[in-house]
């Protein structure tokens, strides 16, 4: 029989068939820590090193979310088959007294992986809990219809990937064989928060509002790596508005716009609306938003790295700014903020369509 380890990040290696026998003496081992634990939170990942970077992540979680943590590598590059464990737990002390700690399960599959890989988790779920799923990176054939109908809470980053048309089609799919009953929470999606929020806080005044009506312009500008949350914000914008596609031709404005990727819109009154989406190297993941009209204009606007957004109107000759918190650029906290706020993300099922539609252009 092999000897298995303890590794300093993973924790004690152990063998598959013996991690609920494991985990028992872990608790058994000292009595002043109590276990916690509220949600099934799963990560899986493609990445290799993916394990101890998640580990981390998962660290900093259960600070505020008590958990059964179960996370998952997979490296399909090797092809013999083989399943690696560790258990460890992440413990916090409660108002300076008693240790409480949330487990965590560490899975690294390599080989054929996708019928043992779902068994394999599923079978060390607390049953009783809801299973959120951090599904990271690219959505593979690993990710199946019979996954995802189990799944709660589904959180993935469509940032990042190579064919967002095709990996949104299959997630329509699974969330229409669920009974729309998966709840999917974009990080791209996340990642537009406060900018939405700072934008309708600009619009409270009803001479802004009424100016709203009005707006012939507007102009994005965002990182080259988060064009899905420009779209996402313009999609926003485009079904809260009431806009319509416009009649000129997208490349055409594009044109006038010196080449920058631009849309052409008609407000619910008829007016004509040229939008311009940007993408800047030297921008925060999004860096601003701009909406001009002949009698208002307002403007957010983050720098990269800054920790809060500026939020400027001038309307009819009055101009106002002010200072907003800025959505964090850490995935992790992130998907703090996240599972803080839960919900059904209904607002996010409306925007999708119109922002296929954006991603299609």
């Amino acid at each position: 029989m092999p000897t298995l380890s303890m590794d300093p990040v993973l924790g004690q290696e152990v063998p598959v068939a013996s991690i609920d026998k494991e985990l028992r003496k872990l608790w058994e081992a000292d009595e002043a820590r109590t276990n916690a634990s509220l949600i099934n939170l799963v990560t899986c990942s493609e990445e290799t090193g993916s394990l101890r970077k998640n580990t981390e992540i998962i660290r900093h979680l259960t600070e505020q979310h008590a958990c059964r943590a179960i996370l998952v590598e997979f490296d399909r590059t090797v092809t013999e088959p083989s399943i690696h464990a560790w258990i460890t737990a992440h413990c916090h002390l409660s108002e300076g007294k008693k240790s409480v700690c949330c487990e965590q399960i560490a899975f690294q599959f390599t080989g054929r992986v996708t019928g043992r890989f779902r068994n394999t988790v599923f079978a060390h779920l607390n049953s009783d809990l809801p299973l959120i799923f951090w599904w990271q990176g690219e959505l593979t054939d690993v990710f199946t219809e019979r996954l995802s109908s189990v799944i709660d809470r589904l959180v993935i980053d469509s940032a990042p990937w190579t064919d967002p048309v095709a990996s949104f089609t299959k997630l329509r799919e699974a969330v229409k064989a669920s009974g729309d009953n998966l709840v999917v929470q974009d990080l791209a999606w996340t990642r537009t928060w406060q900018f939405r929020l700072s934008v309708a806080a600009l619009f409270d005044e009803p001479v802004a509002l009424d100016a709203l009506g009005s707006i012939m312009s507007a102009r994005i500008v965002h990182h080259p790596a988060h064009r899905s949350s420009a779209l996402q914000l313009l999609a926003w914008i485009a079904v809260q508005a009431g806009w319509r596609t416009g009649l000129e031709l997208d490349l055409a404005v594009a044109r006038r716009n010196g080449g920058n990727q631009s849309f052409s819109f008609e407000s619910p009154s008829g007016n004509a609306i040229t939008v311009t989406v940007e993408a800047d190297e030297n921008s925060a993941p999004l860096g601003l938003l701009e909406l001009t009209s002949p009698q208002a204009a307002v403007r957010v606007s983050r720098e990269a790295g800054a920790s809060h957004l500026v939020r400027e109107s001038s309307v009819n000759g009055v101009t106002r700014s002010a200072l907003g918190p800025a959505d964090p650029d850490d995935d992790a906290l992130l998907v703090g903020d996240q599972l803080s706020r839960g919900g059904k993300n209904s607002l996010y099922r409306k925007v999708v369509p119109r922002f296929l539609e954006l991603l299609g252009s």
